[in-house]
């Protein structure tokens, strides 16, 4: 039988591996692999006829001062609902695209970044990544209609109700047609 020659892509896909086992380097991997799919992967607008809705309803959360709020869903005005973590890679993937869309929409949409996480985490890692967002931490159970059990899940609900789009997974948020949409969605909410 033939000795097999190693090539270098066999080295390297063997360092990627081991890389992948220690745990200060496997989250950078995860991020930056995550971030390829960014890249190409913009959120998917759910068809008229499978569309949900939400009842309009008071979300409860607590901001990062502390200070408890009833934010508005689905009562008139576009809201962006974002469930993430500080550990999970697809979330840090994509939340650099999210602040994007934030500092171009802020004004006109409703943002919320929701976590289960401590808010001392929370506050390091968004100053340690340079971001200004709404980040809260829910005080309620959301609607059966919100309830996902992976993160991120993100969703662009109308000035009614109507989730235009769901989205499970990283996505790239400041795509041309995330803002089409939300433009369109904030004419119409005009239109009212």
């Amino acid at each position: 039988m033939k000795k097999r020659k190693f090539k270098i892509s066999d080295i390297i896909f063997v360092v990627f591996i081991v890389l992948l086992f220690i745990p200060q380097t496997r989250t950078p991997i995860q991020v930056a692999v995550n971030k390829l799919k960014v890249a190409i992967w913009s959120p998917t607008v759910e068809d008229v006829e499978d569309q949900n809705q939400v009842t309009p309803f008071q979300y409860t959360v607590v901001d990062m001062e502390g200070e408890a709020k009833s934010i508005s869903v689905g009562k008139g005005e576009v809201t962006f609902i974002s469930y993430w973590a500080t550990w999970c890679p697809p979330c840090i993937a994509e939340l650099p695209g999210i602040q994007d869309l934030y500092t171009n929409y802020g004004d006109k949409v409703n943002f919320m970044l929701l976590t289960q996480e401590a808010p001392e985490k929370v506050q390091r890692f968004i100053t340690k990544k340079g971001y200004d967002l709404p980040i809260y931490f829910p005080q309620m159970q959301a609607p059966e209609v919100l309830q996902e059990n992976s993160i991120p899940t993100n969703y662009v609900i109308d000035g009614k109700g109507n989730i235009i789009i769901k989205e499970t997974g990283a996505a790239d948020w400041n795509s041309k047609k995330v803002r089409t949409l939300l433009d369109d969605l904030l004419i119409k909410k005009q239109g009212d």
